[in-house]
């Protein structure tokens, strides 16, 4: 059994190359075994606690971060303060790309962690004397960068196709597949009411209207901060969409 002090020590070199290899991360795919573990020891591990800001949006890109355990996600703010998720990111997904970026510039969005998080952590400095040796660091991130726009087609041209109703529930049912966690009622996902009406281009008071639908109809509850769906899968078809958008 692990202990609280065992958790949080540093890992030896061999154990976290071998947990980045279990993890298969995109950005590293494609390396020899030697490549990877080189890749890999140029970075500082760091345990982060959860709600920690790790890249500001408009602050330099100095660091690239891949999260070995936990969750974080990035977020931009809005002229009037809010705030608007963008990505979640799981264990394997990495955040400040920019700093991949052979001139200067400033992090795009901001990261936040949304759990205890576990990261490697690489000065810009540091990988871009990796890119330049390992070419294939840079496609990798080229191919993530692709798939981050294809989801953002995908999302915004299935918006002008679905209802209110539909909008709200293809965002739970990919939360819940992407970042839910499982309990004894159903799947957990860490979102408010604000941060729905955010990412679902709806206002909080359709997205507080719907929430609450759904609950008198048993089909999910709510926690502060949390919704926890019983079955996104029946959510979905409730909604009047037979599967996922995208």
């Amino acid at each position: 059994m692990k202990t609280e002090s065992d958790t949080r020590r540093i890992a030896t070199k061999s154990e976290i190359v071998s947990r980045v290899s279990e993890l298969a991360p995109l950005f590293l795919e494609g390396l020899a075994p030697e490549e990877l573990a080189e890749v890999v020891g140029g970075g500082t591990q760091k345990r982060i606690p959860a709600n920690s800001l790790i890249t500001i949006e408009g602050h330099p890109a100095d660091k690239l971060f891949l999260i070995v355990e936990g969750r974080a996600r990035t977020f931009a703010t809005t002229q009037r303060g809010e705030k608007m998720v963008i990505l979640w990111i799981l264990p394997g997904g990495f955040t400040g790309g920019r700093a991949l970026l052979s001139k200067a510039s400033m992090y795009l969005v901001s990261t936040e962690t949304v759990t205890d998080c576990f990261a490697l952590i690489w000065s810009r400095r540091t990988i871009l004397s990796l890119v330049r040796r390992y070419p294939r660091l840079l496609e990798n991130a080229l191919q993530i960068a692709s798939q981050i726009v294809e989801s953002y087609h995908d999302l915004h041209v299935g918006v002008t196709q679905m209802t209110a109703e539909q909008r709200v529930a293809q965002l739970l049912y990919w939360l819940a597949k992407e970042t839910g966690r499982q309990c004894v009622g159903g799947t957990i996902i860490d979102i408010s009411n604000e941060e729905v009406a955010n990412q679902s281009r709806m206002t909080i008071f359709t997205v507080s209207r719907l929430l609450s639908d759904w609950r008198r109809q048993g089909l999910l509850t709510k926690g502060r901060g949390r919704i926890v769906v019983r079955s996104p899968e029946d959510l979905l078809r409730r909604a009047g969409r037979d599967s996922a958008f995208f």
